[in-house]
Formats: structure tokens, C-alpha cells, sequence
């Protein structure tokens, strides 16, 4: 039985070539972004869901309010985990993680500063399921300087030999070797944290303070069966009162409840460990979290996608239903049921899936390394890692062909043999209607794409364009350059006496890329209730020269004056929040240092505003103190020479350091590299706006291939009476214009509601203008127009004779 279906599906699929081409191509590609994003999104949704307990684990983040804006950040103090455990039953077990960056190890003779190193509690290892290859959870981490390193680490530091027993030591300070106690796989990229080494925290002196002044340490509570973290979330402001509000306010002069009253606030909060992939948007977190809105972007455009496809199907098989309806009636004269012919049309639409969906995978496998190129991603269609994926696409083909020839199949089977066998057939309003709105929807989804392509790629130009408050160009980073020791002072020295360079300064601290974890609590001297959440900056005399940023008053920092060791510079932020009027030269602030005590600096300038962080905040307070930092060397340069000066620099650096590799990096490209997201949805955008307008045209074409058959006879009548081909074209054009129109009205609202709500995310953004609009339109036209004018086309030039003669 099954086998005469297919053979009469394989002919009549074979008998309409061209429109079984334009489903099984659409359908293909379909299945394949589909496919595509399936992928994405399982990436997206993270690793964190894998961990044993994962539901019952929770990270604590320290939030707060006060002047100069929100307190938000993923690591709390060194004893909250302690302090949490102690005084709450509910959390049945802690652990902390202290990231220590990507430290230079030395592994034997060999150097290495490429690998993400982390202090953890000795329980990590039983508290997230990261499975030991080699050594044993319980006691790998259990005595001071002990590391677990993953496998391909070990690979690169060890080569064949056993790693365990090994020893690897930091290369600058402290040399003290870890020792290797266990080897764990590689952490998947989609995990909120990307560690290559674990070492220790048992030992490490910060791990053991009692200060509530500084926050470096992510800390994670393992919470009783079935505890509704809300609730311990809910008691944790005691816990702040009890411990932080003593040590921190007291040595303000002001007790916690005065620290409220002024407005301000700041306590716990809790967070599941299954939303922090997605959920985080914190300044300074362990690695770049992903985006819940991007993946329902993206699920929604592979989901509008196959609708596209399918309604394309759908459109096809109704628009052609007069060249089957003979085929039904005669089958129904000779006794066929309606469910036998429903079941026959519903085979073709499987057949045609199948064959879309065998198209469509390798479709994927072609396209899937320039999307993982596109986005970033390493994504892998593994039949043998993944043995569910097969069913589920052999599912997946049933479900799309049974959904695309469901209306078909019924549509075709109601005809009325006598009618149909009179030649009496007609496809009737509301098969037209249905055709109508289907066009419609279709562009409607391509409509709107074309409109958020055009406002991301909009909003990323007003960002590269933007006047920052600094000079980005021709700004050459030399990174690391604590590793030059006592040779530090002589490299600027020598870089300062290059004609190609304008001007050097040395600190870590650049406006343009990763975030700084720096929070600074100020107080104007006088005012002690005035606490105002800064960013601190330790910057030496040339910063503000090589940068390019400008005074608004007061004076730069000098050599000339020896307080300047106690003196500090604001931005015009910081000076508003702080409640000054004037030039602010004769203010002093206050802070808390680590160890509880009171330090007050004097202002001697105040810089004009200029962008330190992304355009995704707003301007924030910050003071710039002076200090000795060697994170970096930062090269203003004024000569075309680049390669040159590049060449010398590296020779400098080779001459001044044992072995380490030079690298560098331009001041432009890390502020690019900021919206490096942004951008990646930009372009991926762009493909899904494409690929969709494609498969939209492939129904387009093929209805207006329908339209010009099935009104071939009028448009010979109308040449014969004396239209121009012009005017035969426009006929054919204008009902499918009409729709497009149509689907312009009902997207733009839509596109601009969304698109809206994503600008939203940006405290400097643009305003979405109608030109927007109108190039949308104008290329919706266009693309509609071209599409249909070849059929169009062929049709007003053919010989009127010929579709005459039978009359």
C-alpha cells in the first residue's frame, strides 16, 4: 500500500518539476537554519544545567544604591560564605572561586601565560560535577599549593608524560610550585566560568580575611532539597547588618541605619546557577554571559523561517490545484475515499520533506563552519555524540510534511467530481484570500528583519562615530608589562625618545575593554553621609596628555609637586554627584582603605566626562589618583610608520625580557572589540534577513509563474486589443505589490516596537528614524518587482496567437 503511494507521489512530484524544485529548495533551507539554530540555542542555554544539584544551587552577588549609581557585582566578600553558612541551616554546604586572570607559569623550562588559573575551596570538586580522570575529588585540593589542570593542559605542559606529581609555579613572585593532583576534561565553553587550572585556596591569605572592604571572591551556596531560595534571599539583609554595616560604616563616623536614611543601601542577593549564563548582566563577572533576548531572536527567526517554507508549500500546492483537480475527480469517480486521497497528498508532502530534509543537513554541514566563524561558536552536528538528534529529525521531518500538506491535502480532496470533470473548477475567494495572506505573512517576517539589520548596523556606526571624551586612534597598548621588572622605567624612557611617538604613560587602566573591579567609596570630607560609588583609577603625569583627555579645571598631575601623592582627580560626574559647584579645586574626599582606616585626598582638577566604559552605561564617577601601575604602556603615536615603530618596540622588548613574547594591541580595536556581541547579531541578522527574503521569493516566483499560466488567454486578449508590454507587466506586478504594501503596514510597528526595546539596553543610542522605513519598503519593492518580472515578462512578450488558438 505504502509503496503505491510513493511511486504516484514520485510521478506527480516528477510531473510539476519546477514547483517541487522551488519546495524542496525552500523547505531545505528551512530545516537547515532551523537545524542551525537548534544547535545555537542548546549552546546558549549553557553547561551550568549539567551540574549535579544544579537546582539547588545559588551564586551570591553583592548589589546597592547610593550616589553615583548602582553597585552591581558577582563577587562578595572573603567571609560571606562562612558567615552564611554559620548562621543560615538551609545552606547544607559553600564554596568560593578567586580568579586569578591568566598568571605566566613556568612548567619546568617552558613559559606559558595562555590558560585561566583559579583559586577554589578543597570541595569544588564535589560540589560541581567536573569528574576526575586522574586523582580524587575529595583530597585533590585539600592541602595548600595543590592544582587539578585539565587534560589538554596537561597534554601542553607535560606532553606524554604522566602529569600527575608534576609541578608548574608562577613566573613572576612567588615560586612556590603547585603541585598537580588531579586532571579533569577540558570545562565546555558554555560554562559561566572557563578555568584551565584549579589551584588551592587552602593557604592563600586573602582566603582567610575577615574584611568586608573588598569583594574578589564568587561564592556559591548548596541549598536543602526543595528550598525556595527567595526565602533565604529574604533574610541575607541581616547578615549585611551583623557584619558588613560595623566594619564598613563605623569607620565613616555613621551608623547603619544613618547609612539608609541618606538613601542608600546595599545588601546579598541570590542568583540559580542555571541563570547565570544567560541572567547576568554584571560589570565584572568570570567570563562573557550569553543573552536570553538573543536566544529568542534567534528561536523565533528559525521558527519564522520554516513557516516561510512551509507556507510557500502551501501556497504552491493551492495555486496549482487546478492542474490536480481532473486527477481527484476521476479518482473519485472510480471510488477513492476522501481519507485515501488526503493520505496520498500527505505521503507527497513527506516525500518532499524527506527529500528537503536529506538536502537540508548537508546544506548545514556546508554552512555550518562560516556561521561558527559568523558567530563565535564551535558548534558540531554529531550523530554518533548525539544519538537522540536522528530520531528527533526523522520526527521533525514527519511533523513539518504532515504540518505544510495538512491544508493541501484537504483543500485538493474537497473538490466535486462533477464539477471539476465539467472543467467548471475554480480555485474560489477563499483559496485566493488564504494565498493572499500567506504572501503577506511571509513578508511581513522579511519586512521586518530588514528593518532590525538596518538599526543594529545604525546603532554599531553611532557607537564607532560617537565622540568618547578621549582619542582612541593610533593609540598603541604594550599589555603586561610588569613582566619588565626594574627595566620598566627604562623602556618608557627609550619609547619616549622615538620621533614617532608623541607621547607615553603607564597604567593598567585603559578606557576601552574588559571592566575594571575597582569600586571606590568617597565621601566629601565635610559630609560624611554623602557616600558616592566612584571608580578608581591609578593613572602616572602623562595619562590625560597621551589619551587626549581634557581638564575642565584645576591642573593634571605633575612631577613638580610632591603632595600630589595625596592628591586626586575627578570627572565632571563624580564632582555633581559629590554636590560641588566651581572648579572643585578646594574639596577634599574621604574613603575606608582595606584595613579600616579613614584617607583623605585633595582635589586638584576635574576632567572633562569622557566614555571609560561602554555605551551601554552611562558615565559613572570616577577618581584618578596617582600611582605607580605597570599593566601597561600605553604609546601615542604620530607617524604612518606603524610597521616601523612596532619593529622597534619589539626589539626593545626582546632586549629588556627573558623569553616572554612580545604582543600588542591598538586602542581602537579593544573599543571595538567591546561590542564585539553587538556585532555578531549585526551580521547573523543580516544572513536570517537575507536567507528569508530568498525563500520568500522562491514562493513569490512561483506564484507569479502560477498567475501568468493561469491568465494567459486574458493577457493575449488584452495584446490583441493594444496593450504594451509595459502595461501587461504592471498588470501581473500590481496584485503582488498590493501585498507587499500591506505587510510594510503591519511590520513596521512590530520592527519598531522590538527594535525599540533593544536600544533600550544602551544609554547612548539613536533614534529609530523612517528613512529606516523607507529603505525597507523601497527594497521589499524591488525585490518583489525583480522577482516576478522575468514570468512577467515572458509572459507579455509571448505570442497571442498561441494562447488563442483553442478559442
Amino acid at each position: 500500500m505504502l509503496k503505491n503511494y510513493l511511486k504516484i507521489a514520485w510521478r506527480n512530484l516528477w510531473k510539476s518539476k519546477a514547483f517541487s524544485l522551488i519546495n524542496i529548495f525552500g523547505l531545505a533551507i528551512g530545516i537547515a537554519t532551523c537545524l542551525v539554530i537548534l544547535l545555537f540555542v542548546q549552546n546558549e542555554l549553557g553547561f551550568d544545567r549539567f551540574h549535579k544539584n544544579a537546582d539547588r544551587i545559588v551564586r551570591v552577588h553583592f548589589e546597592g544604591v547610593m550616589q553615583g549609581g548602582t553597585i552591581k557585582e558577582a563577587t562578595v566578600m572573603p567571609p560571606t560564605a562562612a558567615a552564611i553558612k554559620s548562621d543560615y541551616p538551609e545552606v547544607e554546604a559553600v564554596t568560593r572561586i578567586r580568579n586569578y586572570g591568566r598568571p605566566r607559569l613556568l612548567a619546568g623550562t617552558r613559559s606559558f601565560n595562555d590558560n585561566g588559573f583559579a583559586f577554589v575551596d578543597p570541595n569544588f570538586f564535589q560540589f560541581f560535577t567536573f569528574p576526575l580522570l586522574k586523582g580524587d575529588a575529595k583530597t585533590a585540593l585539600a592541602a595548600p599549593n595543590t592544582v587539578v589542570i585539565t587534560r589538554g593542559l596537561a597534554k601542553k605542559y607535560f606532553g606524554t608524560e604522566d602529569a600527575l606529581g608534576k609541578s608548574i609555579s608562577f613566573k613572576d613572585g612567588d615560586n612556590q610550585p603547585f603541585k598537580v593532583t588531579g586532571i579533569i576534561d577540558s570545562v565546555p565553553e558554555n560554562s559561566h566560568f572557563r578555568f584551565d587550572i584549579f589551584a588551592s585556596m587552602t593557604g592563600l591569605p586573602e582566603a582567610k580575611s575577615t574584611s568586608w572592604m573588598q569583594s574578589e571572591f564568587f561564592t556559591y551556596l548548596l541549598l536543602q532539597p526543595g528550598y525556595d531560595y527567595k526565602k533565604l534571599e529574604a533574610k541575607l539583609p541581616q547578615t549585611v547588618e551583623k557584619y558588613m554595616g560595623p566594619q564598613i560604616l563605623q569607620a565613616m563616623g555613621m551608623s547603619f541605619a544613618q547609612f539608609k536614611q541618606t538613601g542608600n543601601n546595599v545588601g546579598f542577593l541570590l542568583q540559580p546557577l542555571t541563570d547565570i549564563h544567560l541572567h547576568s548582566d554584571f560589570a565584572y563577572d568570570l567570563s562573557p554571559s550569553g543573552d536570553i533576548r538573543y536566544v529568542y531572536i534567534f528561536s523565533a527567526i528559525a521558527f519564522f523561517m520554516l513557516v516561510i517554507a512551509c507556507i510557500n508549500f502551501m501556497n504552491l500546492s493551492t495555486a496549482g490545484a487546478s492542474k490536480r483537480a481532473r486527477e481527484v475527480g476521476i479518482r473519485k469517480v472510480l471510488g477513492s475515499l476522501k481519507f485515501e486521497l488526503v493520505r496520498q497528498f500527505l505521503v507527497e508532502s513527506i516525500l518532499v520533506t524527506a527529500l528537503a530534509l536529506i538536502f537540508g543537513i548537508a546544506l548545514l554541514y556546508l554552512a555550518l563552519p562560516l556561521f561558527n566563524d559568523l558567530a563565535g561558536k564551535d558548534l558540531h552536528l554529531n550523530f554518533f555524540q548525539n544519538p537522540w538528534l536522528l530520531p528527533v529529525l526523522l520526527l521533525f521531518g514527519i511533523l513539518v510534511g504532515v504540518l505544510a500538506g495538512s491544508y493541501p491535502a484537504f483543500f485538493l480532496s474537497s473538490f466535486k467530481p462533477v464539477a471539476v470533470l465539467k472543467g467548471k473548477f475554480t480555485a474560489g475567494k477563499k483559496s485566493i484570500g488564504l494565498r493572499s495572506g500567506l504572501v503577506i505573512f511571509q513578508f511581513c517576517i522579511s519586512i521586518a528583519l530588514m528593518v532590525s539589520t538596518a538599526v543594529v548596523y545604525k546603532q554599531l556606526s553611532y557607537i564607532q562615530h560617537k565622540k568618547l571624551g578621549f582619542e582612541k586612534d593610533q593609540v598603541l597598548i604594550l599589555p603586561e608589562t610588569w613582566l619588565l621588572g626594574n627595566k620598566h622605567e627604562y623602556v618608557v624612557q627609550q619609547l619616549r625618545q622615538d620621533s614617532r611617538v608623541a607621547s607615553v604613560s603607564r597604567s593598567g587602566y585603559l578606557p576601552a575593554g574588559p571592566s575594571f573591579n575597582n569600586n571606590f567609596m568617597v565621601h566629601p570630607d565635610n559630609n560624611a553621609t554623602r557616600l558616592v560609588k566612584t571608580l578608581r583609577y591609578e593613572v602616572d603625569t602623562d595619562y590625560l596628555n597621551t589619551l587626549g583627555i581634557k581638564m575642565s579645571s584645576g591642573r593634571n598631575f605633575s612631577r613638580d609637586y610632591g603632595t600630589d601623592s595625596s592628591a586626586a582627580i575627578v570627572n565632571e560626574t563624580a564632582a555633581k554627584m559629590l554636590g560641588w559647584s566651581g572648579d572643585g579645586v578646594s574639596y577634599t574626599i574621604s574613603h575606608t582603605t582595606n584595613e579600616g582606616q579613614k584617607e583623605t585626598l585633595h582635589i586638584i582638577g576635574i576632567v572633562k566626562d569622557f566614555h571609560f566604559r561602554s555605551l551601554h552605561e552611562k558615565i559613572s564617577p570616577l577618581v584618578m589618583v596617582l600611582g605607580d601601575n605597570t599593566g601597561s604602556i600605553i604609546v601615542k603615536t604620530k607617524t604612518a610608520d606603524i610597521a616601523g615603530l612596532l619593529g622597534a618596540a619589539k626589539k626593545l622588548w626582546t632586549a629588556n625580557t627573558l623569553e616572554e613574547p612580545f604582543s600588542y594591541s591598538f586602542l581602537d580595536e579593544r573599543f571595538n572589540a567591546t561590542y564585539k556581541a553587538e556585532q555578531k547579531v549585526g551580521t547573523i541578522l543580516g544572513l536570517f534577513a537575507g536567507l528569508t527574503i530568498f525563500v520568500a521569493c522562491l514562493g513569490l516566483f512561483g506564484l507569479a509563474t502560477f498567475t501568468a499560466e493561469q491568465r494567459t488567454k486574458e493577457i493575449g486578449i488584452r495584446k490583441v486589443l493594444g496593450a504594451s508590454v509595459a502595461g501587461v507587466v504592471a498588470l501581473l506586478s500590481k496584485d503582488f505589490l498590493k501585498l507587499v504594501l500591506i505587510a510594510f503596514i503591519i511590520a513596521s510597528p512590530i520592527a519598531w516596537f522590538v527594535m525599540n526595546k533593544w536600544l533600550e539596553d544602551f544609554a547612548y543610542r539613536i533614534d529609530i528614524s523612517a528613512w529606516v522605513f523607507v529603505i525597507a519598503i523601497v527594497l521589499a519593492v524591488v525585490i518583489t518587482i525583480v522577482t516576478i518580472s522575468f514570468q512577467a515578462i515572458k509572459a507579455a512578450l509571448a505570442n497571442p496567437v498561441n494562447s488563442l488558438r483553442t478559442e
